[in-house]
């Protein structure tokens, strides 16, 4: 058997904080005790001399190598798993995306041929973007045979992965009927499409009229629209890259109701406001993403969120386009540029710094949102989210003292602008250990 000791750190879950050495042994935490130096002399070790170690993060929502009309987003499964082993992530899901009437079997085949590059275990959900009487039969395939026991259904972009609210019921009642999870983009797709359409008939074509085509009532209505269908399905219901105080209000009403029910933000819509696309067109393209950086009023609604527990998660979408060749290619009609941008790399020092660092949330809720709480909405805890006994040595050995200024010179992550250009960091991965080995 291959040990390995990590000493005098300080351990951080989402339940406890404990001074103590780890010893790891065939990729699972053997023992959490004093001196276990003493126990094993023979084994090798690191010393985490002043170091906190965490659960590695667990990134629930990227989008590696996805296929648009732009190009792939330009992260396939190997730069992507790298850049998320840099910023301290040991477990991502991505998603599986059928084409309209594609069977999910077929899909999930392809796609599982893509993930075969990653550095790190991963999961993948099951993207539902077309409905027919097939559906129910093919998810529960999925869940059966596959292991597929998460679904992700998307209200905008309609005419390509869109769907309706009656065919989100049915895959709602379904997998509520398979003990599956639905994660929901919510947008309301046909009020998009009207206002887009405005705008470029009115020679409204820059940037910034994507995110005024895409303002905080069209997401918090699909809200209220998602959280009626949890309750009325009973289908644990999963709402993705929250950016609104509305949508915020809604879920915050179905949890006191005891709802089965979980939402997401990212730091882009915790760390950045509107005002980025007050910037000149070709430096606003990078801040397309959707829903889009909302108002300062939203940002602090979201805060408060983290704060009180009403947020569950915090993902990164991690979707990055280049600008040059990619996201310009819009830059004279705003529905042209693919949406996306970064931020695997970046999630855990952002919230770090910005949330631990500034007291709004502790050490321990900081690894609930990054790690602990994605593990028990996807069935991976204790395996993964926790150091305890048992679980896979999936941990970082975090530096709170490093700093530095976060650059797409420097990123791992490959795209060739970054929407946290700039902004100070401290603390970060000092030693990423996977199953096994630190690998940095």
């Amino acid at each position: 058997m291959e040990s390995k000791l990590i000493l005098n750190g300080t351990l951080i879950n989402a339940g406890f904080i404990l001074k103590a050495d780890l010893l790891v042994t065939d990729g699972k935490i053997a023992a959490i005790d004093d001196n276990l130096q003493n126990q094993n002399p023979d084994s090798d070790f690191i010393d985490a001399t002043g170091k906190l170690i965490f659960p590695g993060g667990i990134d629930p929502h990227v989008h590696f190598a996805l296929p648009t009309p732009a190009g792939p987003s330009c992260d396939d499964f190997l730069s992507g798993s790298r850049a998320a082993i840099a910023g301290g992530t040991t477990f991502f899901m991505d998603f599986v995306t059928p084409g309209r009437g594609q069977s999910l079997q077929e899909a999930l085949e392809y796609r599982l041929k893509e993930t075969a590059e990653s550095q790190l275990e991963c999961g993948l959900h099951m993207g539902i973007t077309w409905y027919d009487e097939t559906i129910p039969e093919q998810m529960c395939w999925c869940v059966k045979e596959a292991g597929i026991s998460s679904f992700k259904a998307y209200l905008a972009y309609k005419g390509s992965i869109g769907i309706e609210y009656s065919e989100l019921e049915q895959v709602m009642k379904t997998a509520a009927s398979l003990g599956a999870v639905v994660l929901v983009h919510c947008e309301e797709g046909d009020d998009i499409l009207t206002k887009q359409k405005e705008f470029l008939k009115q020679g409204k074509t820059a940037p910034v009229y994507h995110a005024l085509s895409r303002p905080a009532e069209t997401e918090a209505e699909s809200v209220r629209k998602v959280v009626d269908l949890c309750r009325k399905t009973g289908c644990r219901t999963y709402i993705v890259h929250t950016s609104a105080a509305q949508s915020i209000e809604y879920i915050r009403q179905g949890k006191k109701e005891g709802l089965p029910l979980y939402c997401e933000t990212c730091p882009q819509y915790l760390l950045l406001d509107e005002s980025v696309y007050q910037k000149p067109a070709a430096e606003s393209l990078k801040y397309v993403i959707s829903p889009p950086i909302r108002s300062k009023a939203d940002q602090d609604s979201l805060w408060l969120a983290v704060q009180d527990g009403t947020m569950d998660v915090i993902s990164t979408d991690h979707c990055p386009f280049n600008t040059l060749g990619q996201k310009n290619q819009g830059m004279h009609d705003f529905t042209k540029i693919p949406n996306g941008a970064g931020g695997v790399e970046h999630r855990l020092k952002l919230i770090y710094t910005y949330g631990v660092l500034t007291g709004k949330i502790s050490l321990q809720q900081f690894v609930a949102l990054t790690s602990t709480n994605a593990a028990k909405i996807l069935g991976l805890y204790p395996r993964k989210g926790e150091i305890a006994v048992g679980s896979d040595a999936d941990l970082v050995i975090w530096d709170p003292d490093f700093s530095s200024v976060i650059s797409a010179e420097n990123n791992i992550q490959t795209c060739d602008e970054d929407i946290f250009e700039g902004m100070d960091v401290k603390g970060n991965a000092w030693k990423v250990i996977i199953n096994r080995d630190p690998l940095r």
